[in-house]
């Protein structure tokens, strides 16, 4: 207990604004290496980090909007594709294609978790 009020005690002098600032008078009036050091480390990683906004500002959003073109122009291009195919109960479903040991315990069971009603599909009296 009674170390408990000395540390509060020697904490509270030490943080009072006078204490507080005549150390860091002391501290900072000093002009040696080491200030010299850490001024040019500030500098420095200032001037990297006005460097990497710079980058994230000019080349990143603009390489985004040039990549999300290309995606654009690709999903229509995929699409234009699949309208070109023969529909979905039409075209040949193999044997080693939607394989069913059992049921999913989901829906009527056949269909998977990630079933896409355009590009999926099963006919289970259908296989060659």
């Amino acid at each position: 207990m009674l170390a408990q009020r000395l540390i509060a005690r020697a904490g509270s002098r030490l943080s009072s604004p006078a204490a507080r600032s005549a150390v860091q008078r002391r501290l900072a009036s000093t002009d040696n290496a080491f200030v010299r050091e850490r001024e040019a480390v500030k500098q420095h990683a200032a001037e990297t980090t006005d460097l990497w906004k710079k980058i994230s500002i000019f080349g990143t959003i603009p390489f985004l909007v040039l990549a999300s073109y290309n995606a654009y122009v690709l999903w229509n291009e995929h699409w234009e594709h699949w309208s070109h195919l023969p529909p979905l109960e039409e075209r040949v479903e193999y044997p080693y294609q939607n394989i069913r040991t059992k049921n999913f315990p989901w829906g009527d069971g056949g269909k998977t978790l990630f079933w896409n009603d355009k590009v999926n599909y099963h006919n289970k009296d259908k296989t060659t």
